[in-house]
């Protein structure tokens, strides 16, 4: 939700300009125009640096009216201080500027309030919501369990707390086991949320939790003491006053995804159309090239660690999917002459369109590994499995920054996961679209291919 806001707030900032000077007969002059393309470009820096786009589950209604209205005034500060400088301000309407000053902060509020009060009503009635537990009983844990039980808006079905000396007081949420069996409950159940509210006196004992909780795909929040009020890498929430520092969450929000949905499925449809009459023809190629099925289907880990089948044009002599995978090499005698030329210039993953129109993998995200792989890497990689938090891609950061091909290393591996786990921490639209763009550059020079 927050990238449609992110969208509306210039629009309809620069919208009520125009609408106010057409109430005062005023004509939409040069200077105008340039107050509104100033606005337009300073309300999306300014406002993020306000923490106005945190999600809607994550901030208290009350502290974003309160950071919006903060935010659009140092805006009007810096569009002023500007105007005085080229000397534009002086020649526009006092009226008119105080009008939109003020009417500005209230319509974005209102957007905001509509918002909100949508998404408690879908959280109230039980859509939009996620599964969580919490590992550690104490006056925090049970205070942040207090919120969630009563505060039914925030669409988070507590299932229980973790500890090895359990003592809730909550009659109805249950203590489900020790602190050592929070991983494999959040695997089998498909957690969505962990908490993290264990005592730090036992430091190895919280490290072991945080790695082992690594090999899952939730969302891992730590719940910090006073002494440990910030982390240096960690993004900061809060549930109705208590305090969340995130460690691990998904890199984009509903709303996000229903954008890199729609892209993946308007790009993947004309990709498939565009690419039709050559696929038909590397399709007659590899009949007559040699025996076997046009298509290589393989299981791989897609969202969330569930199995997917991945597609690609065969390129090889038929090799089952069984429990040994052997990676292609230079000079492999399984390649056939004409699956030389497709890998060289990556034909044989056209057919990944179809995954991708499919749902099952996204144009931009981590590359998807075979699953006899991943149950090796996840095992010596820390953090491997984090990069199933999202659809893994056809292209993706690592492959645009040379780690593409062969992985006969474990250091080669441990790059890749590095740029993955850089991806899922960076992601944005625009950080998609100059993957795409680098990806159309270099696929046909990129040596690593074979």
């Amino acid at each position: 939700m927050t990238s449609l806001q992110r969208l509306l707030d210039p629009i309809l900032t620069v919208l009520l300009l125009m609408i106010l000077a057409q109430l005062y007969r005023i004509p939409f002059t040069t200077s105008l125009r340039i107050f509104a393309v100033t606005a337009f470009l300073l309300i999306l820096p300014v406002f993020k640096s306000m923490g106005i786009y945190l999600p809607y589950r994550s901030l208290a209604l009350h502290l974003m009216s309160i950071r919006l209205v903060v935010g659009w005034f140092i805006v009007m500060g810096l569009i002023l201080f500007i105007g005085f400088a080229t000397k534009t301000s002086t020649i526009l309407s006092r009226a008119l500027i105080l009008s939109w000053s003020l009417s500005v902060p209230v319509v974005l509020l209102l957007v905001r309030l509509m918002v909100w009060a949508k998404l408690r009503q879908l959280r109230i009635s039980g859509r939009n919501s996620k599964s969580a537990v919490i590992a550690g009983v104490n006056k925090v844990s049970e205070n942040l369990a207090e919120q969630i039980c009563e505060c039914k808006y925030l669409g988070i079905r507590l299932k229980g707390f973790f500890d090895d000396t359990p003592s809730s007081k909550f009659s109805n949420i249950p203590v489900i086991g020790t602190l050592s069996e929070v991983p494999e409950y959040v695997r089998q159940h498909n957690i969505d949320i962990v908490y993290l509210a264990c005592a730090t006196d036992d430091e190895s004992q919280l490290t072991g939790l945080m790695e082992a909780l690594q090999d899952t795909t939730a969302c891992v929040y730590f719940i910090p003491s006073l002494l440990m009020y910030c982390l240096k890498y960690g993004r900061s929430y809060e549930i109705n006053g208590v305090p969340l520092i995130s460690i691990w969450e998904i890199p984009f929000s509903d709303l996000q995804n229903i954008f890199k949905r729609a892209i993946d499925i308007v790009l993947s449809g004309l990709a498939l159309v565009v690419s039709s009459p050559v696929m038909t023809v590397i399709a007659i190629g590899i009949k007559l090239s040699s025996p076997g099925p046009i298509l290589f289907k393989q299981r791989r880990y897609g969202l969330n660690g569930q199995e997917i089948v991945v597609y690609k044009f065969r390129s090889m002599t038929v090799m089952e999917d069984d429990d040994l995978v052997v990676q292609a090499t230079r000079s492999n005698r399984r390649i056939t002459s004409f699956g030389t030329f497709l890998r060289k210039t990556s034909l044989d993953e056209l057919p990944q369109f179809l995954n991708v129109w499919q749902g099952r993998m996204s144009l931009v995200g981590p590359r998807p590994h075979t699953v006899v792989h991943n149950e090796m890497y996840r095992k010596l990689i820390s953090g491997y499995m984090l990069r199933h938090k999202v659809k893994p891609g056809i292209t993706g950061w690592a492959q645009v920054n040379g780690c593409r091909g062969e992985t006969e290393t474990l250091d080669k591996m441990k790059r890749r996961i590095d740029y993955d786990l850089d991806y899922l921490k960076n992601w944005s639209i625009s950080l998609d679209i100059h993957i795409l763009l680098r990806t159309i550059f270099i696929i046909f020079k990129d040596q690593n291919a074979y």
